[in-house]
């Protein structure tokens, strides 16, 4: 039988890895010159750049002169550029990361020619749910991948793939790596048994004749003779045909075939044949917690801020924004987001969050003060302007940071009724703030109060849809104080600190009592960058074991309890093993409730003194559940609390219509071919809940977003996890060989620093779609962000600006959904001035429609696809949008023109 030969010639370029990214440019500007040469010298050359843009950025930095060469050859198609704008991770980065990636990067690539329209993650660690719907909405059809699909699950490596929406793509695995045809020997005999071995039979799975045969590894150069190398193959097999060909091309010569295809449904997370390393979710903990940070101030807080203020007639600074996210694209990287790198790489990757970070907040700050500024008032009196970032009323406490003239003084709402607050704490920094006023207008001097006091500050407040309100300094005191407590209250629970530091949660509405929650566990981590593993002989210890010392402060809007912990850990692995703990582990724990909020908040501040060992924090459901749900990119996600050693996959029947339990059990324990058994350790987006008929417990990462379920009933949250080498040998949750450098050394993964990392639980009297988990954790990770102004704060504190007078109303609000869609994004569009509103559906369940309420009319209101091309356009009734109920991981991308 004829097969078809794809020879397909890349690069597989990691920005960095155990190199930095300063390196592989230097090679790139080589590299890529060389393509650019061959590519010119032989027509029937052809090659593709990895699928990121990202390069051409990086090349043509430094070699802008090569701009039209690059245009040139994308034209003719023998360069092959797109569609992502660096090679991201599915599995660690948000949807609106992913998004993002992807429009920018098909926007770069176009401005050079045609851009190869493929999901093509040729080294990402597993597959995400939604990625189907994604692609769709990009207009791709098709995705190639290699890890996370076995042959236990597919006969074919050519197969449709089911999105956990219904949306599928043709889906084609390279099983053998991007790399297996990269090494072509060029003398027999050795050059014919290499195609036989390496091509025909390994990769000649596919449902047609076609084979996909990638020439290409890492960081690698163009191979100048390929052309020459094909040819004398295909005079060597002439009952082959053998040519130079693109991942576009075979493709479609797969879909001109017309085969039966497979079908496999959901995230593709198997790591039968190629290694998935889920536990890399955990691997350089804090910078797991600066990317969740970073992602959500960006998405949740920037983006809708700014909008807000454009709406008053201020500029919204787009390649600023972007620059932040190509910022976080970088850190995207697969290897980059998992950590997965030497100690030199993860400096720069902490370097770039900071840098996406400090300019992200600075950019919020500015126009949260212009938006203060241009509200009509007297800029002399104290006020603080309360900005909301999601198109829905809210109303609850906000705890934050301010200057107040006195322990006691009064604030108003924009009617001038009083609004309550309490100080959490205060100091005197009266000649420190005054000292730093700049005058511009010397005749003008602004009014300066006797006393500035720092303060912490918990505020009531109500605040508009996607809009804002402000508040003002009074005289006559509205404040509560903060009293001693024996239990930390709200509406909705009454906690009690143990004297081993766990929490009892009452559950006021059923009077379901919680007991021994918030445990904090340790144990060891024999593993690397790449997977945790736990050790041979291993110590787990619990903060049940300690004495905590307690302190809880109470007021009508806020109750608070500082847990202080001292546990005893091994020193490090070989103490572990000897069952020695005599290394102190202090932990500080506080536990905020805020009246009116279901989430209680946690803050955990570590001293870590030990090594090679990870700190998690329990949960108990008291529930027995064989399953857990959790949020992905656009959408929830049932998950077994368990794998289980035999586990039966869908496969489509022979006559393509149904679908049927099929092919042999999976029993891993039992096989060696497994590169890594399939542990139950998972990620998260948000949010992980377990759930039953009329209640559900959930946990709320801020951090590390990695758990996993115990006895059906326990939910482990990861804090972090420590470790010595980028890889290691001989793992319990990963046999063989190592993956990464074994002989690279990375002490600062051991993370002998003071650590924080906050997270928030919610017990709640309802089932899980009632529960509204995706709306909780949306408000949970966009809070009210709060601007204060006082012309004497006008200086070298806030940068020194011109005074203006505002003409803006105290209150404002852009528009306002209501119903049981999530948002995902509120922004500025990428072409005009149009506001884009990115909404899913969070349950587990068809959502009913929601609705959009307009403040004012807007001109023109359309659906659009990804990149923000319009679908459809949209009818209003009555001033409102009413938005039909779409299916389970459903989004829908929104324009409003005004």
């Amino acid at each position: 039988m004829t097969k078809k030969i794809h020879v397909i010639p890349h690069s597989h370029w990691d920005r960095e890895w155990y190199f930095t990214t300063s390196r592989s440019k230097v090679y790139l500007m080589k590299d890529l010159q060389d393509v650019l040469d061959t590519l010119e010298e032989q027509p029937a050359m052809r090659f593709m750049l990895d699928g990121q843009a990202s390069l051409l950025d990086d090349y043509l930095a430094w070699r802008p002169q090569d701009a039209g060469r690059i245009s040139g050859l994308a034209k003719k198609g023998q360069l092959v550029t797109g569609p992502w704008y660096t090679q991201t991770d599915q599995m660690v980065i948000s949807a609106e990361s992913i998004v993002r990636n992807l429009m920018y990067g098909i926007r770069r690539c176009r401005e050079f020619g045609p851009v190869m329209m493929v999901g093509y993650v040729p080294d990402s660690f597993g597959q995400a749910g939604n990625m189907p719907q994604i692609y769709r909405s990009f207009g791709m059809d098709s995705t190639v991948f290699w890890r996370g699909v076995c042959d236990d699950m597919v006969q074919c490596t050519d197969f449709e793939w089911e999105g956990d929406d219904g949306s599928r793509v043709l889906a084609a695995q390279i099983p053998f790596g991007y790399y297996i045809g990269g090494n072509i020997p060029e003398e027999e005999p050795a050059s014919g048994e290499f195609w036989k071995r390496e091509c025909l039979e390994k990769m000649g799975h596919g449902a047609t004749d076609n084979v996909c045969f990638p020439n290409g590894f890492d960081q690698a150069p163009v191979r100048k003779n390929l052309v020459e190398l094909v040819e004398k193959r295909q005079e060597a097999d002439p009952e082959n045909i053998y040519v130079i060909s693109t991942v576009q091309d075979y493709l479609q010569d797969v879909r001109n075939a017309h085969p039966e295809l497979e079908l496999v449904k959901g995230e593709l997370l198997m790591a039968k044949h190629s290694r998935i390393h889920k536990s890399i979710f955990s691997s350089r903990s804090d910078l797991k917690a600066e990317n969740t940070a970073v992602q959500n101030f960006v998405a949740n807080v920037l983006e809708p801020v700014l909008v807000i203020s454009a709406s008053l007639g201020n500029e919204y600074p787009k390649k600023a924004v972007e620059a932040i996210w190509k910022l976080l694209f970088e850190n995207a990287a697969h290897d980059s987001i998992g950590s997965c790198i030497a100690d030199t790489v993860n400096e720069d990757v902490h370097m770039r969050n900071k840098q996406a970070l400090e300019t992200a907040m600075a950019l919020a700050e500015l126009h949260e003060r212009l938006i203060a500024t241009g509200i009509k008032g007297d800029k002399n009196q104290l006020s603080w302007t309360l900005i909301n970032p999601l198109p829905e009323k809210r109303k609850g406490v906000r705890v934050f940071t301010t200057y107040v003239p006195s322990d006691s003084f009064g604030i108003v709402n924009e009617k001038g009724e009083p609004v309550a607050y309490t100080i959490l704490s205060m100091r005197d920094l009266t000649e420190y703030v005054l000292n730093q006023t700049i005058v511009l207008n010397p005749s003008d001097q602004p009014h300066r109060p006797e006393k500035v006091f720092e303060a912490v500050i918990a505020v009531e407040y109500e605040v508009p849809a996607l809009g804002y309100v402000q508040y003002r300094i009074a005289e006559e005191t509205t404040g509560a104080a903060l009293e001693n407590a024996d239990c930390l209250e709200n509406g909705f629970y009454r906690i009690t600190v143990n004297a081993d530091g766990s929490l009892d949660v009452l559950e006021k509405k059923t009077g379901r009592l919680y007991q021994n929650q918030a445990i904090l566990e340790e144990n060891g981590d024999d593993g690397d960058s790449f997977n945790y593993s736990p050790p041979r002989q291993d110590m787990v210890i619990r903060s049940t074991g300690c004495q905590a010392a307690v302190r809880i402060e109470s007021s009508p809007l806020v109750s608070r309890a500082v847990i202080s912990l001292e546990m005893k850990v091994p020193g490090d692995l070989e103490q572990r093993a000897a069952g020695v703990a005599d290394t102190r582990l202090p932990v500080t724990l506080t536990v905020t409730l805020k009246e009116g909020d279901p989430v209680i908040g946690f803050e955990a501040k570590i001293e870590n003194r030990g090594l090679s060992h990870r700190l998690c924090v329990l949960f108990d459901a008291q529930m027995q559940s064989a399953f857990n749900f959790a949020d992905q990119q656009f959408g929830s996600i049932r998950r077994p609390n368990r794998y289980e050693k035999e586990m039966a996959w869908y496969r489509r029947d022979a006559d393509g219509k149904t679908e049927m339990a099929a092919g042999q059990p999976v029993n891993w324990a039992q096989s060696s071919a497994w590169q890594e058994p399939p542990v139950s350790i998972e990620s998260c987006q948000s949010y992980v809940a377990l759930s039953e008929e009329s209640r559900t417990v959930a946990v709320f990462p801020q951090g590390v977003r990695e758990y996993e379920i115990l006895e059906d009933s326990v939910i482990r949250l990861t804090l972090f996890r420590t470790y010595g080498f980028m890889g290691r040998e001989n793992l319990l949750y990963r046999p063989g060989r190592a993956s990464g450098e074994s002989i690279i050394e990375t002490p600062d993964a051991q993370l002998l620093q003071s650590m924080t990392y906050t997270f928030g639980a919610a017990f709640i009297p309802a089932d899980l779609n009632s529960a509204r988990l995706s709306q909780m954790a949306k408000d949970f990770n966009s809070p009210v962000e709060v601007y204060e102004y006082a012309r004497f704060l006008n200086g070298r504190l806030i940068f020194s600006q011109i005074e203006t007078e505002g003409c803006q109303a105290p209150v404002h609000s852009l528009f306002e959904t209501d119903g049981n869609l999530t948002v995902s994004a509120v922004k500025q569009a990428e072409d005009g001035s149009g506001i884009v509103l990115r909404l899913y559906n969070g349950q587990h369940r068809k959502a009913a429609g929601d609705r959009i309420r307009f403040s004012r009319p807007p001109r023109r209101v359309q659906e659009l696809n990804l990149m923000e091309e319009p679908v459809r356009q949209l009818q209003l009734e009555n001033g409102e949008l009413r938005i039909d109920p779409i299916g389970h991981c459903r989004f829908l991308t929104l324009r409003v023109d005004y």
